[in-house]
């Protein structure tokens, strides 16, 4: 079943006198609980998708619907409500708040949906339980390694229980072994969660673990289709 499709996804941005087209024409359906790869080399359309995806930007043209729903044409208001309920980001650069602890970088979703603070306190624990930090749940950012800190990120980004993650290359910023860990705990949390996990990556491991690879090249898919069997993504 599609949790995402996209239909003829166009963005066209006006530099000056110039039109740049980042996407052109785009079809891609991405299933529930699918492992996605988005590759492509930097000018490839890479980014706009991925904002597209994560309602972060519209098309100029085209539809894109999320569970259904139509979210192409939504007004700013209406796409943050989006984003809060339905989708949940990972950063390469983990984006914590400095001052705040695990459990409090973790219970920011929460508070901006308005959740109660006894609820939003049971959930952030049971987020940081799962991603395995439940004893360091009060240390703040700079007490943790690289790797503790993309866990509170993707425990942050599943507390409120997303339809999708997206994550821009999250192992990047971590060394090979670390960012094999954290690869691991995602395939397993995406096994578990339900959640369709979505990463813009270079990294050829996240792409040996991917169901699907969607590949970009000046804004197309390059190849034949939007997805691909695991062994394609190999090569």
């Amino acid at each position: 079943m599609a949790i995402i499709k996209l239909v003829k996804i166009t963005k066209m941005y006006q530099m000056g006198a110039e039109e740049v087209h980042a996407l052109r024409g785009l079809d891609v359906e991405m299933n529930k609980n699918e492992y996605v790869a988005i590759m492509g080399p930097s000018g490839s359309g890479k980014s706009t998708l991925m904002n597209i995806i994560g309602c972060l930007d519209t098309p100029t043209s085209g539809l894109y619907e999320l569970n259904s729903t139509n979210v192409s044409d939504m007004n700013d208001n209406q796409l943050a409500k989006i984003r809060n309920k339905e989708i949940g980001f990972v950063f390469q650069t983990f984006n914590l708040l400095a001052r705040s602890d695990v459990l409090h970088n973790v219970e920011l979703p929460l508070i901006y949906g308005g959740v109660n603070s006894s609820e939003r306190k049971k959930l952030a624990r049971e987020a940081i339980d799962r991603v395995g930090l439940g004893d360091r749940m009060h240390h703040k950012p700079n007490e943790l390694s690289g790797g503790q800190r993309q866990r509170v990120a993707i425990a942050r980004a599943l507390v409120t229980k997303p339809s999708i993650l997206l994550a821009d290359e999250p192992t990047g910023n971590l060394d090979s072994v670390t960012g094999e860990k954290i690869i691991d705990l995602m395939k397993d949390l995406n096994k578990k969660e339900g959640t369709t996990f979505i990463f813009s990556t270079h990294d050829p491991k996240v792409m040996e673990h991917a169901d699907s690879v969607v590949r970009l090249a000046d804004g197309r898919i390059n190849g034949s289709g939007a997805r691909s069997s695991r062994s394609l993504a190999r090569r």
